[in-house]
């Protein structure tokens, strides 16, 4: 008989290539923004110095960190309500394995919404009871064409 891991990879495999979905806007404030400068001890103006970004940054207002966007990969794509649920029955436990490719191809301006678009890249079986799965999240800007990242996000599926 199939575990529940193997039975949750034919649905996977399935989808591979296929976007599953937006997830909810959220959105990215001068709050947001100095609480993650203060956490990471990064304090560059373009982050937080409001009245020295107008005058002397290109985009005339603060800009969330890359590595502030990042962060919120996992929450953005954990709003995201997925196509295929039943891949998840039985799931135990999910954790973050890891990054294959990170690209910052746009700036978070301040007072911005930001959500991730997911989809799926593959689906591994590691043993009997654990899945790796490689997405791409892409964290799109509310009224932006380019997105501000895109990365290869890769988890391990671990099920009962």
């Amino acid at each position: 008989m199939a575990s529940n891991a193997e039975l949750a990879l034919e649905i996977f495999k399935a989808n591979e290539g296929i976007e599953d979905g937006v997830g909810d806007w959220l959105l990215i404030d001068q709050e947001r923004i100095n609480k993650f400068a203060d956490a990471t001890l990064d304090h560059q103006f373009i982050h937080v110095d409001t009245e020295k970004s107008a005058k002397h940054s290109p985009f005339k207002k603060t800009i969330a960190h890359g590595f502030l966007t990042l962060s919120l990969v996992t929450h953005l794509s954990q709003t995201v309500k997925s196509k295929i649920p039943e891949a998840f029955n039985n799931l135990a436990l999910m954790v973050n394995y890891g990054l294959d490719k990170v690209r910052f191809t746009a700036p978070v301006l301040v007072d911005s919404k930001v959500r991730a678009n997911r989809q799926l890249i593959s689906a591994e079986l590691k043993d009997p009871k654990t899945i790796q799965l490689k997405q791409k999240i892409t964290v799109e800007v509310e009224g932006q064409d380019k997105p501000a990242c895109v990365a290869e996000v890769v988890f391990r599926l671990i099920y009962l």
